[in-house]
């Protein structure tokens, strides 16, 4: 019983590192996959890189409007500054 249970925490745990976005390509859509991320704050974040570049830190998402650091440290373990986006799955 005790190793059924270490193997679903461990599935839970690498679950989570299959999903990644990156904040420097990501389209609207795989941006709201990140919780507490809607169509504004996906459009904000689209138009904050359209207007300064690429982000460089995700310390940067703070600059955005309506990103604070209470949300940026709930998605940080979700976000990447380079490679493929990889989207959670519904």
């Amino acid at each position: 019983m005790k190793r059924l249970l270490f193997l679903l925490l461990c599935i839970l745990a690498s679950a989570s590192a299959w999903s990644a976005i990156n904040i420097n390509t990501a389209t609207s859509q795989e941006l709201q996959t990140l919780r507490g991320i809607g169509p504004s704050k996906a459009r904000a974040i689209i138009e904050h890189r359209k207007q300064h570049g690429p982000f460089k830190t995700t310390q940067e998402l703070v600059n955005v409007p309506g990103i604070g650091e209470k949300t940026l440290r709930r998605l940080e373990k979700d976000l990447i500054l380079s490679g493929p986006s990889v989207a959670p799955q519904p």
